[in-house]
């Protein structure tokens, strides 16, 4: 995987509301109804990840889910982050 540019993460940026950067990670939150609609969340991001075979770092917080990616093995952000942000925004 190759390191996108400092303009290449904005524009993904740009393409996934929600997502924050900070540093070599992009991370959103999400407010669920309560510890179970969290759960259920997790469950949809997870299927999604294990089909792109790149994974997020997950936080739950009773009706709040924190998602961070950063491809690791590269270093930073590459596109294999912003496409997963992307999947996990059209979530329902």
């Amino acid at each position: 995987m190759t390191l996108l540019t400092e303009d290449e993460i904005t524009a993904g940026l740009g393409r996934t509301a929600g997502w924050e950067r900070s540093g070599d990670e992009i991370t959103c939150t999400r407010t669920l109804g309560d510890f179970r609609d969290a759960v259920v969340y997790v469950g949809a991001v997870a299927h999604l990840a294990q089909a792109a075979g790149h994974h997020p770092d997950i936080a739950i917080s009773w009706n709040k889910v924190t998602l961070t990616l950063s491809t690791h093995s590269a270093g930073g952000l590459t596109a294999a982050d912003f496409a997963l942000a992307e999947q996990i925004n059209a979530l329902p």
